[in-house]
C-alpha cells in the first residue's frame, strides 16, 4: 500500500506538472503551416460588370500560435514545417500581445486597399489617391494614448485643430507640444468585426496628456528631429481611394498584409476579359504597395507546403525569400521570385496566359 500510495502521489505531481506546462504560456510563437484559398471567387465589385472566368489564384497563410512550455517542447522534438519566432519579433517593446489580432486585420484592411489601386492601374483605370490622417497601429501599454482609450486602427484626423493629412503631419504637429501639455485630437475610432472586417465610427474628441518621451526617440519625417513630447502610439499613413469601382475580398479571420499580391491578381482577374492566369494554378504571397511593389513577408517555407498540399503548379514569391521556398518545394512546384506587379504579368505571359484586358472603358 505505500508503494501504490507512493505511486498515486507521484503520478499526481507530475500530471499537475503537465497541466501547469501545458498552461504556462512563454514568449515564442510557432509559425505553422495554414491554407491555401482561391481567391477569385471571394472578391466581390460594384460600380461595373465582372467576368464569368475564374482563374485559380491561391492566397496562402500560416496559423501562429503562441506556445507554452509543453507545447513548445513537443514541437521542438517534433520538427517538420514549423518557424519559431520571438514575441519581440512581432510586438514593439511595451505593446502588449493583445494587440496582434487587431494589427493583422488592420494591415489586411491596408492590403485590400492597394491590391485595389494596383490592380485597376494596371488595368488602365485611375484611381484618385489622397492622405487621409494617421492610423493607429500600436499603442504601448500604460501610456498617454492607452489611458485615453486610443486603439490600434483609429484614424486621428487632427491635433489641437490642425488638419492631420497623414502620419509625418500627425508627428510635425506633436513636435510642438511640451511634456505635460494637453493633446485634443479628432479620431475615427476602429471597430473589428469577430472576423476582422474593419469599420469606423463617427469622429470624436479625444483628451491625451502627453508624458515626456524616452531618450533617444526621434523622427524620420523630414524636417523633424528629437521629439520631446511622447503619446505611445505607432502610426501609418491614412488613405482614401476615389473610383467608380468598389472591391470588397472576404477574407474573414485571416490577417496580416501577404495576401496582397494574391487579391491584386484576383481582381484583375474578375475586371479583365481574360482569366490571369490562364489554365495554370498559381499562388503567391507578397505585400503590395499603392504602387505595385512586392514585399516581403513571413512563413515562406510553412507556405510553400500549403501551397503544394492545395495542388498550385506555380508560386510566386518575394524575390528575397525565393531561397526559402525552394529549399522546401518539390519538383512539381515552380517557384519564382518577383519584385513587381509587373514582372509577375510579364512572367504569367511567357508561363502561356494571356495579357489581361480591361472589360470596360477605364476611368
Amino acid at each position: 500500500m505505500r508503494r501504490l500510495g507512493l505511486f498515486l502521489t507521484v503520478a499526481l505531481v507530475v500530471a499537475a506538472l503537465v497541466v501547469i506546462l501545458g498552461l504556462w504560456p512563454t514568449s515564442e510563437y510557432a509559425i505553422t503551416p495554414g491554407q491555401a484559398t482561391l481567391v477569385p471567387p471571394l472578391v466581390s465589385v460594384s460600380g461595373t460588370t465582372t467576368s464569368d472566368h475564374h482563374s485559380r489564384v491561391y492566397l496562402v497563410d500560416v496559423y501562429l500560435q503562441r506556445l507554452s512550455v509543453l507545447g513548445d517542447l513537443v514541437d521542438h522534438l517534433r520538427g517538420g514545417a514549423i518557424q519559431f519566432i520571438p514575441e519581440s519579433a512581432l510586438l514593439s517593446p511595451g505593446v502588449p500581445a493583445s494587440q496582434l489580432d487587431a494589427q493583422g486585420f488592420l494591415q489586411m484592411a491596408d492590403s485590400q486597399q492597394a491590391a485595389t489601386v494596383s490592380a485597376l492601374r494596371a488595368l488602365g483605370w485611375k484611381p484618385v489617391v489622397t492622405g487621409d490622417g494617421a492610423v493607429v497601429t500600436e499603442v504601448a501599454s500604460n501610456s498617454p494614448a492607452a489611458v485615453a482609450g486610443l486603439g490600434v486602427g483609429d484614424l486621428i484626423q487632427s491635433l489641437n485643430s490642425t488638419p492631420v493629412s497623414s502620419g509625418c503631419a500627425l508627428v510635425r504637429s506633436l513636435s510642438k507640444v511640451r511634456p505635460g501639455d494637453l493633446v485634443h485630437l479628432e479620431v475615427a475610432p476602429a471597430r473589428f468585426s469577430p472576423s476582422g472586417v474593419l469599420t469606423r465610427l463617427s469622429p470624436r474628441a479625444v483628451v491625451v496628456r502627453s508624458t515626456r518621451a524616452p531618450a533617444g526617440v526621434s523622427s524620420p519625417c523630414p524636417g523633424v528631429g528629437t521629439l520631446s513630447a511622447f503619446l505611445g502610439v505607432g502610426i501609418e499613413d491614412g488613405v482614401r481611394v476615389t473610383s467608380p469601382v468598389h472591391v470588397a475580398v472576404d477574407t474573414a479571420n485571416i490577417g496580416g498584409p501577404s495576401a496582397g499580391l494574391a487579391m491584386t491578381l484576383s481582381i484583375m482577374d474578375r475586371l479583365s476579359t481574360t482569366p490571369i492566369a490562364g489554365p495554370i494554378p498559381i499562388a503567391a504571397t507578397g505585400t503590395i504597395s499603392l504602387d505595385g511593389t512586392v514585399g516581403e513577408v513571413g512563413g515562406v517555407a510553412e507556405k510553400t507546403v500549403a501551397v503544394e498540399r492545395a495542388g498550385a503548379t506555380v508560386f510566386f514569391v518575394p524575390a528575397a525569400e525565393l531561397s526559402q521556398a525552394t529549399a522546401v518545394a518539390h519538383s512539381s512546384l515552380r517557384v519564382i521570385g518577383v519584385s513587381s506587379l509587373a514582372q509577375v504579368l510579364t512572367d504569367l505571359r511567357h508561363l502561356g496566359a494571356p495579357a489581361p484586358h480591361s472589360l470596360h472603358a477605364v476611368r
